[in-house]
């Protein structure tokens, strides 16, 4: 955390007074170090724990800001080389870089120290038995000669029988709806009433009565069928209805139809 500095000419962090003195925004005359000294003593004393990071930081900057008024007020030429400022400038951003990067090594250490603490809070694992029952625990090796060992591996090592599935019990019934449509087409239009009980009673299997129930819901899709159900989970009436002209309709559900057949 960048300390912060309160002074006649400048308030606030104090490595952003140090690019204000070199891009001469702020002159350095101006400036009276230990007034910066006296702002930070006291900051750093306001803050607890005591942060040794802000304080070297505090320091690099200090030392800079030292050696730029020490040339200012020193006999010298009158004349600075831009090329030398500049050198200076690039020294200042090497120190700069090197504390940051010197900020990564202690957050890393810092890191290394919380996982430090929480692995003192963990017991170890301790395996195998106490000293007193080792005496009591069975030999794995009593009856293993070098024989049985053989004829172990020799069991392990005889090569299975290749696992094939048999699928014979297996039926695939090839019936589509296509065909059961046909098949109603020819049937209902001489059945008159007919439920659908009495359609699928010569069917065998669950798939004949679902296809020829797919296939009444075809057939009553075309409009060529009416299908009437009087009560709840009641029989599936159904009626050929393609040639036949509708009378009328009562309650209950139950509706009346005259057959051309």
């Amino acid at each position: 955390m960048v300390a912060h500095v309160s002074t006649p000419v400048y308030e606030g962090p104090f490595d952003v007074l140090l690019q204000l003195v070199s891009d001469h925004k702020v002159d350095i005359y101006d400036i009276r170090m230990s007034d910066l000294v006296d702002a930070f003593v006291a900051e750093m004393t306001a803050r607890q724990p005591f942060d040794v990071h802000t304080a070297s930081e505090f320091l690099v900057i200090a030392a800079i800001l030292v050696e730029l008024k020490s040339r200012k007020l020193l006999p010298g030429p009158d004349d600075v080389d831009d090329d030398e400022e500049l050198a200076g400038f690039e020294e200042r951003d090497r120190l700069l870089a090197r504390l940051l990067e010197l900020q990564a090594y202690a957050a890393a250490a810092d890191a290394f120290a919380v996982l430090i603490d929480q692995a003192r809070r963990t017991l170890p694992r301790v395996a195998g038995l106490e000293e007193q029952f080792r005496d009591l625990a069975p030999d794995l090796l009593a009856g293993v000669t070098p024989e049985k060992l053989a004829a172990a591996f020799m069991v392990g090592t005889v090569p299975r029988p290749e696992f094939l599935l048999d699928l014979s019990h297996v039926t695939v019934e090839a019936v589509t709806v296509s065909e059961a449509v046909s098949e109603l087409e020819v049937r209902l239009p001489t059945a008159g009433r007919l439920s659908f009980r009495e359609l699928t009673s010569h069917c065998t299997t669950r798939m004949q009565i679902i296809v020829r129930f797919l296939a009444l819901l075809e057939l009553c899709k075309r409009g060529w069928i009416t299908l009437d159900q009087g009560e709840t989970f009641g029989d599936l009436v159904i009626f050929w209805s393609r040639d036949s002209s509708v009378l009328s309709t009562v309650g209950g559900g139950d509706t009346v139809e005259e057959y051309d057949g």
